[in-house]
């Protein structure tokens, strides 16, 4: 049984991986004994991360690389499988957020989210596919959200790319699942990482909002989302193709928590 979920020996490449869930996949890989390749946009953030794990020496490396830009993808997928061997799993978690109305979103800010968020993962895809597909094996696992479901105001462009991820991750399924390649997807609820502290004091609207909408009725932890992160990678979802699972504490599948009924009701 340990064998079955066991990524011991495999080489994981996880992007946006020195913060939030990326850092929290990162760790449980290491911990998993898998070799992990951490990419950031920063030497600075690359330094600091290797500085923080260096009970991990010799089984974490960095790798610097702007993923709005493929020439960086292909040299940073290059430098990888030089530097550690072929990647056995892809992480595509890197991504940014724009909360702008979207009658006043300029279409630079829409590019930038869509180069990120959808044509990175692509980009990372190809070229990490390619390998997978010569040695009939792989792994790739999709950060995707929330709004590839449901939408919220301000978050269009955001919105229109975890969907496009959702369908990416389906898209590539139907053409590489025959090749022992299964790409799946994460979908993390609301996490709470020191991006959005702010929001997780109790007198902000927007904390007592979550709580109500989440069963769990939590925040939850980057952490909640490292056991379905070695699970995917793991042969244990060998035969899991195309699927998103979405470690949300129930938000999508309640219309949250019960408003207080009256007496005569």
């Amino acid at each position: 049984m340990n064998e079955l979920f066991s990524i011991k020996g495999k080489i994981a490449l996880v992007t946006g991986g020195t913060q939030g869930i990326g850092e929290a996949i990162v760790d449980g890989y290491l911990q998993a004994g898998a070799r992990v390749a951490v990419n950031a946009r920063s030497q600075d953030k690359i330094d600091d991360f290797i500085e923080r794990h260096k009970a991990f020496e010799g089984a974490l490396q960095g790798f610097v690389a702007d993923l709005r830009k493929e020439e960086d993808i292909v040299q940073m997928i290059q430098d990888v499988q030089d530097r550690m061997g072929h990647i056995d799993i892809l992480v595509n978690n890197a991504g940014i957020v724009k909360r702008i109305p979207t009658d006043s979103l300029p279409l630079s800010d829409w590019n930038a989210v869509m180069e990120t968020n959808l044509t990175a993962p692509f980009l990372l895809c190809r070229e990490v596919g390619a390998s997978m597909i010569q040695r009939k094996a792989g792994k790739i696992i999709n950060i995707c959200s929330l709004a590839s479901e449901v939408a919220m105001p301000t978050l269009a462009a955001y919105a229109a790319t975890k969907g496009g991820v959702k369908m990416l991750t389906r898209a590539l399924t139907a053409e590489w699942a025959q090749h022992n390649i299964q790409v799946n997807g994460i979908g993390p609820g609301y996490i709470a990482t020191p991006l959005n502290a702010s929001y997780r004091l109790n007198d902000n609207p927007i904390n007592d909002y979550i709580l109500a909408r989440t069963p769990a009725q939590r925040w939850g932890e980057p952490g909640d989302l490292v056991g379905t992160a070695i699970f995917l990678a793991s042969q244990a979802s060998d035969f899991i193709n195309g699927q998103i699972i979405y470690v949300d504490g129930g938000y999508l599948s309640s219309f949250g928590k019960p408003y207080k009924r009256a007496p005569n009701e």
